[in-house]
C-alpha cells in the first residue's frame, strides 16, 4: 500500500516536471525541471526493482544534462558576468527542486521495501546488472554500438561547433621564423676600440 502511494507520487512529480521542461520560458528553468524528471524516473526504477538503470540514469543523464547546458551556454556566447548578476532569481526554483530531490532519497531509503516476491525471477543467481549486461553486449550489440558512434560524433560536433579561434596579440609563425636567412637575423656592425655598440 505504501509503494503504491509512493509510486504515484512520484509518477506524478515526474509529469509535473516533464510539463515545466517543455512549458517553461527560462532555459536554466527547464533544465532544473529536467533534472527533477531525470531524479525521480530513477527513484520509480528503484521502486521497481531495477537499481542498476536508476544509477545509470542519474550518472549519465543528469552528469550529461550539465555538459550540454554547458556547451549551449558556449555557443550562445551568454555574458558570463550578467549571468552572475541575474543568478539570484533562479535560487528559488534551485533549492525547491535540491529539497524535492533530498525528500525522494529519504523516502526511498526509508520507507520502500522491495519484496523479492515482487521482482520477476531470473534463472539461477543471476543480478539485473549481469543479464542486462549479457543481453546488451550478446543480442543487442550492434544496435549498441551504432548508437555509441552516433554519440561519438555529437560530442565531436559539440566540439567543433564550440571551438572559436582567439585572436592573440603576440604569436608565433614557426614557418617565417625558419624562412629567414642569415642577413635578415644578423646584423653586422664595425665598432671602434673604445667604443661600446649603439
Amino acid at each position: 500500500m505504501v509503494a503504491d502511494i509512493i509510486f504515484y507520487l512520484f509518477a506524478t512529480i515526474t509529469v509535473v516536471a516533464a510539463l515545466g521542461v517543455v512549458s517553461s520560458k527560462n532555459q536554466v528553468h527547464s533544465v532544473l525541471f529536467l533534472v527533477l524528471a531525470f531524479f525521480t524516473t530513477a527513484a520509480l526504477f528503484v521502486l521497481l526493482g531495477a537499481e542498476f538503470l536508476a544509477a545509470i540514469l542519474v550518472m549519465v543523464y543528469m552528469g550529461a544534462v550539465a555538459i550540454l547546458f554547458l556547451f549551449v551556454v558556449m555557443m550562445l556566447d551568454v555574458e558570463f558576468a550578467s549571468l552572475k548578476k541575474e543568478a539570484i532569481q533562479y535560487l528559488p526554483l534551485g533549492i525547491a527542486v535540491g529539497v524535492v530531490i533530498l525528500v525522494e532519497m529519504v523516502v526511498i531509503i526509508t520507507q520502500v521495501h522491495i519484496e523479492p516476491n515482487s521482482m520477476v525471477a531470473v534463472a539461477g543467481e543471476v543480478t539485473n546488472t549481469m543479464e542486462i549486461g549479457r543481453i546488451l553486449y550478446t543480442k543487442y550489440l550492434l544496435p549498441f554500438e551504432i548508437a555509441s558512434l552516433i554519440l561519438l560524433v555529437a560530442l565531436v560536433g559539440a566540439v567543433v561547433l564550440t571551438l572559436r579561434e582567439r585572436k592573440r596579440p603576440k604569436q608565433q609563425d614557426i614557418t617565417k621564423q625558419h624562412a629567414r636567412t642569415r642577413e635578415e637575423a644578423v646584423e653586422l656592425k664595425k665598432v671602434a676600440s673604445g667604443e661600446g655598440a649603439s
